[in-house]
């Protein structure tokens, strides 16, 4: 799979540790930044990478920040991201299971660098359950998605 990497300075360190992770699982990593500590404003590394997702040029995406909490609501404004914030194991495989995402944020000042690996590692290798109830769900966001499109 292709990942679409993104972070802030607040999440930097683990961005680095996750783009080399992912790789060692065998993904392609695309790393939207930022690539230094420098104070910089999450929406303008993680939009770009949210967008590659939507566009299918990258598979899924992961972005972070200190929290997750920004990282999470800048991607899941572009349409066709189902970005979720996890923080645990359970909801990192019922969020794929469940919801289809295809983007997974983190929050560096939240959880520690084992379980923020653990979480990488099982979103990943979980896969959309396709049960009709999810897919259900999931359909009816892209109703609204298309209902938002056509009010603009």
């Amino acid at each position: 799979m292709k990942i679409a990497l993104a972070c802030d300075h607040g999440a930097y360190e683990y961005k680095e540790m996750i783009k080399e992770y992912v790789q060692e699982l065998g993904h392609e990593v695309e790393d939207f930044g930022t690539y230094d500590t420098s104070s910089m404003d999450y929406p303008d590394t993680v939009y770009p990478a949210a967008k590659s997702v939507a566009q299918g040029k990258s598979d899924r995406g992961i972005v972070l920040c200190t929290t997750g909490i920004g990282a999470s609501i800048s991607a899941n404004k572009v349409i066709g991201v189902r970005c979720a914030l996890v923080s645990d194991t359970v909801t990192a495989k019922l969020t794929r299971e469940h919801n289809d995402s295809n983007i997974l944020a983190l929050g560096q000042g939240v959880i520690g660098q084992l379980v923020a690996k653990e979480i990488v590692r099982i979103w990943l290798a979980t896969d959309f359950s396709k049960e009709s109830k999810h897919q259900r769900r999931i359909d009816k966001l892209c109703v609204i998605e298309e209902k938002e499109l056509d009010e603009r």
